[in-house]
Order: C-alpha cells, then sequence, then structure tokens
C-alpha cells in the first residue's frame, strides 16, 4: 500500500509540474486550473496508512514536502513545513468528518483555504513576497476548481482500488 501512496504522490509530483508550465502563473494572470495536486494527494494518501503508521505517514509527506522544494520553489523546507501543517489538518479532517464524494467538496475547499493561509503567512513571517488579503482571495479563488476536481477523481480512483484488492476502508 506504501507503493501505491509513493505512486501516486510522484504523478501529482509531475503533474504539478506539468500543468504549471502550460498555465499562465503570474501575479494577476493565474489561471483557474492552477494546481496544487500534491496537497490534494496528501489527503487522498492517508487512507492508506492505518493507525500504527501515522508516523510513516508524517515522513511521506516531509518526504515529498522537500522534494517539491527542491522541484519547484527553491527554498528549502518552505514546502516541507507546509506540509506537516497540512497532515495535521488532514488527521483532523478524517478524525471529524465522513469522507464520501459529497463531504470531499468542502475537504478539498478546506484543504485549499488551509494551503493558502499558511502559505501567506509564511511569505508575510518571512517577508518573502508582499501579500495583501486581496492577493489572498485571489490565489484561494484560482486554485479551488481545478483541485476539487482533482481530489475528486483521485478519491474515484483510490475508491476502485480499495475495492479490486480490499484494502482496508477508506471512509
Amino acid at each position: 500500500m506504501m507503493g501505491i501512496s509513493f505512486a501516486f504522490l510522484i504523478v501529482s509530483l509531475f503533474l504539478d509540474g506539468i500543468l504549471s508550465n502550460f498555465l499562465p502563473f503570474t501575479v494577476g494572470n493565474l489561471s483557474y486550473f492552477t494546481p496544487l495536486f500534491t496537497v490534494m494527494s496528501l489527503f487522498l494518501i492517508y487512507s492508506f496508512f492505518k493507525k500504527k503508521d501515522r508516523k510513516k505517514y508524517f515522513y511521506v509527506i516531509i518526504i515529498f514536502g522537500f522534494i517539491y522544494d527542491l522541484l519547484y520553489t527553491n527554498l528549502l523546507f518552505y514546502h516541507a513545513i507546509l506540509f506537516i501543517i497540512l497532515g495535521w489538518v488532514v488527521v483532523l479532517l478524517h478524525k471529524y468528518l465522513d469522507t464520501n464524494y459529497a463531504m470531499l467538496l468542502i475537504e478539498g475547499a478546506i484543504l485549499v483555504v488551509c494551503y493558502q493561509t499558511f502559505s501567506t503567512m509564511l511569505m508575510v513571517a518571512f517577508q518573502i513576497v508582499p501579500v495583501t488579503f486581496y492577493d489572498f482571495l485571489y490565489l484561494v479563488e484560482h486554485t479551488m476548481l481545478i483541485n476539487i476536481l482533482y481530489l475528486e477523481l483521485g478519491f474515484f480512483l483510490i475508491r476502485m482500488l480499495f475495492k479490486k484488492y480490499q484494502f482496508l476502508s477508506i471512509n
């Protein structure tokens, strides 16, 4: 099951890079299809880790946060820290909310807002880029649609895998 979660994260990582190259990604000119697929995958792969393997989940997200930083941002440990924070958000979402197709819309929206909130807070705290509240809302608006669709598609694929190979329950 670890192999499936790694494969899913690797595919998401490369899709982030591929789509970012083809879609406009400048301030004031973001596409409505700005990908955060790796962030959405953090939510999806959580079901592959049993309760006793939760530490492994956090090791995986730290590693992929570090890889994300090396490939896309050149800010060492920026996404590693963000992914740890989002990992805790994912744990809380799975603990308190049921995961089904309808709730996935809300959970995906929460993840996008949390990612943009924590990212903006880090950018402001370390004075990386000046960000206004309008910029924050603009980022949230332009990252919501494609990422929730990706989350829904990924959930559907993982659910098919769970049924086919009879893994632990996704709910």
